[in-house]
């Protein structure tokens, strides 16, 4: 399940996409375009910038944008940075340990077809495709 904060970076994400300029947008102008709270979305913006996603300004004509353009950004990296793996369980996460029922798991196939379906449907979408 996606939370409430990857689901609202990507409103942000389109929100700054869709104001298509190189200018600094102020927070609180996607706050109250996405009816979010700002202090919510500080958070959020914080994260974006980490992960390299947006970069921010401060001062007067400061505020956030995107780093590249809209069609370069995949939904999937939006996500996976706000929400970590998208693996359905956790032996297939970027990190786990080798499990010692992995050749004997009638399930394990099951998982990974779907995994593979998240990772096809979320990393095909590009930030573009929502605007």
């Amino acid at each position: 399940m996606i939370s409430t904060k990857g689901r609202y970076a990507l409103r942000v994400m389109i929100d700054l996409a869709q104001q298509n300029t190189d200018e600094y947008i102020p927070l609180k102008d996607i706050a109250e375009r996405q009816e979010i709270s700002k202090k919510y979305l500080e958070i959020i913006a914080k994260d974006l910038v980490t992960g390299k996603l947006i970069e921010g300004a401060s001062g007067k004509h400061g505020g956030y944008r995107l780093k590249k353009k809209p069609e370069e950004y995949s939904v999937g990296e939006i996500v996976e940075l706000m929400e970590g793996s998208v693996a359905p369980v956790a032996c297939l996460q970027p990190d786990a340990e080798n499990c010692p029922r992995k050749k004997a798991c009638q399930t394990l196939p099951m998982w990974e077809e779907l995994y593979q379906l998240e990772r096809d449907f979320f990393y095909g979408k590009k930030l573009s495709d929502l605007i």
